[in-house]
């Protein structure tokens, strides 16, 4: 074992069983055991180590990574940043796996948005949006249009940012049109308006599908001679989406028996999943009965 590190049981909730699984005898690296959780995406956790500002993102939580040496990918240090602002992170984003040529994205609260080529860069690259209405919108990385999206509040808008531009760091507005809005009687809006409510943009591996999540509401993005369409769908086939305080991400169900096709899977101020064509909600106990801190979910290792 290395030296500083601490060997123990790492617990992992899966919705597939609605049960704890335990990686065993797991390496804690010296790094991380002090270190706040602040994301994840593709499988990779985030950490942030409130000493020296630096960040570091791990495979720790794979069940297939080494049990004895996780790999620990340090990051620059948040060194241009307010203290405040690193309290209140809303997500990050990955733009694939820690491949050769990858970049992270750091979203917090405010108009702070923070860049890093981990292969290539010694800081980071902030911007600052000029939007005050995504102030806690959620971030994702389309594989398809090499682009970071940010809905704004309500979805009627998304930002984005090209990650191939070298000089323009401002973001491109795009308009969303919906179609198909569900009929709710005003009872209904009334209880919808009282929750607490984040548009979750919403993107399939393979990029084909894309979706929009508002409230338990999904839009399905299509493709018609008006232009591009966000649709209501209580169907989305055989996928199931994932929303937390990590990147958001859809799978098909199929790919890990347990999970139920057109489903949200959410957790959060809730814990449970939301069956889209009956509108039934099943909620889960939270492990030990207590408050669940580190609302992440991970994609299926063995995809």
């Amino acid at each position: 074992m290395l030296s500083g590190c601490t060997v123990g049981d790492v617990l992992l909730f899966d919705p597939a069983k609605e049960q704890l699984v335990t990686l065993q005898d797991k390496t804690i690296p010296k790094e991380l055991k002090d270190e706040d959780m602040i994301g994840a995406s593709h499988g990779w956790s985030f950490f942030y180590d409130r000493r020296d500002r630096t960040v570091r993102i791990t495979d720790i939580f794979n069940p297939l990574a080494s049990k004895s040496n996780p790999t620990v990918i340090p990051l620059p240090c948040l060194t241009d940043l307010f203290s405040e602002q690193i309290e209140q992170v809303c997500n990050v984003a990955m733009t694939s796996s820690c491949e050769e040529d990858y970049v992270v994205a750091i979203k917090f609260s405010g108009g702070q948005l923070s860049l890093c080529r981990p292969c290539r860069d010694l800081e980071w690259t902030n911007i600052l949006t000029p939007f005050d209405c995504c102030q806690n919108s959620n971030l994702m990385y389309s594989k398809r249009d090499h682009r970071l999206y940010l809905p704004a509040p309500g979805g009627k808008h998304l930002f984005s940012y090209h990650l191939n531009s070298r000089t323009d760091n401002n973001p491109e507005l795009h308009e969303l049109v919906y179609r198909g809005h569900p009929e709710l009687d005003q009872s209904e809006w009334e209880v919808l308006s009282s929750c607490s409510r984040r548009e979750y943009l919403v993107e399939s591996t393979s990029g084909d599908e894309r979706y929009l999540v508002k409230w338990f509401m999904v839009f399905s993005e299509e493709e018609t001679t008006e232009g591009k369409i966000m649709c209501y769908t209580e169907d989305i086939g055989d996928m199931c989406i994932f929303i937390a305080s990590n990147e958001a991400f859809c799978i098909p169900a199929s790919s890990c028996p347990g999970l139920k096709p057109s489903t949200i899977y959410f957790m959060g101020r809730g814990f449970g999943s939301y069956d889209l064509a009956t509108g039934d909600t099943h909620h889960y106990k939270a492990p030990g009965g207590g408050v669940i801190t580190t609302p992440y979910w991970l994609p299926p290792f063995s995809m």
